[in-house]
């Protein structure tokens, strides 16, 4: 699914215009970005929880020359999925 194909869906199941859904989906995916920015944790009970993980400097190699290189540490994102998501998905109805 695209972004505008998830706009569509979310105007058609909340009974918005297109232009409103799509402002709601900016909001909720700016207000995720910034709290993870912020270091902060997300939950959405059932749902999921945003997080995110420091990712430790490491040593890796180019494929295409085979020269060794550094990989710098990162602040990485994480989901980990919620109990009723992850039944809702593995149900078979």
């Amino acid at each position: 699914m695209t972004k505008s194909e998830l706009i569509s869906a979310v105007a058609e199941k909340a009974g918005l215009k297109k232009v409103e859904a799509e402002k709601a989906v900016a909001a909720f995916i700016t207000t995720v970005t910034g709290a993870l920015k912020k270091g902060d944790k997300l939950s959405l009970v059932g749902f999921g929880t945003f997080s995110t993980a420091k990712r430790a400097a490491r040593k890796g190699q180019n494929p295409q020359t085979g020269k060794k290189i550094n990989i710098p540490a990162a602040v990485v994102p994480k989901f980990k999925p919620g109990k009723t998501l992850k039944e809702t998905v593995n149900s078979k109805k």
